[in-house]
């Protein structure tokens, strides 16, 4: 059984109270490991600048299993940045990455082509997939991300391509039901995290999708579709987005983790 992925964001780096935030930070760190849960935390989210995972995490240190952390990486840092985080995740017994494009804007800069000695005119998560295998051997397990809300062929075309530069598993989007796309990835026999959308801002969801809300959307349930879709993906793992913390997220997912025991 895949255990869950929580989404967790580190603090922003406008805070006005950082010192608060990494407690509060630390604390679901705890909170998500005790469920039996992994902590997934992305980097600089929607293009927001945030504090690097590693950044945090070395500044916490105490108490965190590196096997129960995923961290994301994107294009969006400079080269000596990137190998700085990679070194640095390796010293601190961080195996897992998921390597995705990212969201960027004029305040960070980009990985360029030159950077990874490329000849393209763009660095995509392929590129940097294959910039880790290549130079970080055997210290790394990556993973990519995948949209079903993207052109069919365009977005099963650019997974070959991940996977054939190195990636071992997938995290999707969010979804809200028996996705066909979804469903073929267990062709690639590769483990799979599905994702749920656990806020009842639905209007988010569809905002970094790029679509108009479904009609219904305003009575969003995210437990019930959390439920949903651990009966239509039974094999998969979930990956929890936008949780919040201040409901049983944490009830309701060893409840449909004992379902699925019952229903393989």
């Amino acid at each position: 059984m895949l255990s869950p992925l929580v989404e967790l964001l580190t603090p922003k780096q406008s805070s006005f109270d950082v010192e608060s935030d990494l407690k509060i930070f630390q604390e679901r760190c705890t909170a998500i490991i005790a469920c039996d849960c992994c902590v997934s935390i992305p980097d600089n989210p929607l293009g927001h600048l945030h504090f690097t995972a590693i950044e945090v995490l070395s500044y916490l240190v105490a108490g965190l299993n590196p096997d129960r952390l995923l961290i994301h990486l994107n294009t969006f840092h400079r080269k000596s940045d990137l190998d700085a985080i990679l070194e640095q995740a390796s010293r601190m017994g961080i195996k897992r990455l998921l390597c995705v494009s990212g969201d960027g804007g004029s305040r960070l800069p980009k990985l360029e082509p030159a950077d990874l000695n490329l000849s393209g005119n763009t660095v995509t998560s392929v590129e940097l997939l294959q910039y880790i295998n290549a130079h970080y051997p055997d210290r790394f397990t990556c993973g990519v991300a995948f949209n079903p809300y993207e052109p069919w062929q365009h977005e099963m075309d650019k997974l070959r391509r991940k996977i054939e530069a190195g990636a071992r598993f997938v995290v999707t989007q969010p979804v809200m039901d028996n996705n066909a796309h979804v469903q073929s990835l267990s062709e690639y026999q590769l483990p799979v995290w599905v994702g749920a959308w656990m806020s009842k801002r639905i209007d988010i969801f569809y905002q970094c999708i790029g679509r108009e809300p479904a009609a219904g959307s305003a009575g969003f349930d995210p437990y019930r579709v959390l439920k949903l879709i651990r009966d239509f993906y039974p094999a998969y793992g979930l990956y929890l987005a936008m949780v919040g913390f201040k409901t049983d997220w944490c009830g309701m997912v060893r409840e449909t983790q004992k379902k699925k025991e019952y229903n393989p």
